[in-house]
């Protein structure tokens, strides 16, 4: 597969999925990523194209999200006054987050019969990509794996995140972006900036410190458990 088809195939899904999602009223069950994914995906399977060959021609795409990653420091730096304001609430918020996402994810699994290697592939999925594929390889899990457990983590607290926010009444946009972004990394995160651009902002500080807690509280929590 080409460069060229595999970007405007991509592009293509991408921007149907927007225009489908807003104009059925931007449901939380078409969340637009999601449907990308699904749109891309039975493309792909249609045309019997293999993965790996849509994967490396869509890597312009890839390089493209550490700078998408590092612009999300501008609507940051707009709501700086108010993340100095409220760093404590934020350091509890990361830890609760943080140590809830990796724990739930080594027991549950073991008290299920899981493999360990799924056990490890799934611990770091609340991390962003990057991260949680270097965390997977080193703690002893499948970095393939990982990828797609973190995709899935993302696109389930994207459509999920919110309404179980206003389920349990949390109103205030730093809350409600800090916590998609420490659960749901980017893909959340892009869900949070469609409710504001505070949201956003936490959202993206989330991500930047999700990714850092779960690099710290990971290998702490396997060797006590070893």
């Amino acid at each position: 597969m080409s460069t060229a088809l595999a970007l405007a195939g991509t592009l293509a899904a991408y921007r149907l999925a927007l225009a489908s999602a807003a104009r059925l009223g931007r449901p939380a069950l078409l969340n637009p990523v999601l449907l990308s994914v699904v749109l891309v995906g039975a493309v792909l399977l249609l045309t019997g194209t293999d993965y790996d060959a849509y994967f490396a021609a869509a890597q312009p795409l890839h390089v493209l999200l550490g700078p998408a990653t590092v612009a999300l420091a501008v609507p940051l730096h707009r709501q700086r006054a108010r993340v100095r304001a409220a760093a404590l609430p934020l350091l509890a918020g990361l830890l609760v987050g943080v140590v809830s996402a990796v724990g739930t994810a080594l027991l549950v699994p073991r008290l299920l019969g899981a493999p360990e290697v799924l056990v490890l592939s799934l611990a770091p999925k609340s991390a962003t990509t990057p991260v949680a594929i270097a965390l997977s390889a080193d703690a002893g899990g499948a970095p393939a794996l990982t990828a797609a457990l973190v995709i899935l983590t993302g696109i389930g607290a994207a459509v999920a995140g919110p309404a179980l926010l206003d389920l349990l009444g949390v109103r205030d946009p730093a809350a409600r972006g800090f916590a998609l972004g420490v659960t749901g990394h980017g893909i959340a995160t892009a869900r949070a900036l469609q409710e504001g651009e505070q949201q956003g902002a936490f959202a993206g500080l989330g991500i930047g410190l999700g990714a850092l807690g779960t690099s710290v509280v990971l290998p702490l929590l396997l060797l006590l458990h070893g």
